[in-house]
């Protein structure tokens, strides 16, 4: 065998080596990220197991500040003259 024979063989190792995939790796850190930004973003992770009342605001002032909410989309809000703003006078 000569040293161009053996040339060409340790080239196509070498290139099919280059075609080995990476998957098992990456098919391993799928969705690494998210469940680490998620535990980041978690204040309280056992809050759903909490039987307690929520304290807070009662019912019926509750209504009362939705329906204020609301209402305030009814209409535009007012709107003011800027002085010195235009109009070229």
């Amino acid at each position: 065998m000569n040293i161009r024979e053996s040339l060409i063989g340790a080239l196509t190792v070498l290139a099919m080596g280059g075609c080995a995939s990476n998957t098992p790796y990456f098919d391993q850190q799928v969705g690494v990220a998210v469940d680490a930004a998620k535990a980041q973003q978690t204040v309280n992770p056992e809050a759903s197991r909490n039987t307690d009342a929520v304290a807070g605001i009662g019912g019926t002032p509750a209504n009362s500040a939705v329906d204020e909410y609301h209402k305030s989309f009814a209409a535009p809000a007012p709107t003011f003259q800027v002085i010195g703003g235009g109009g070229g006078r």
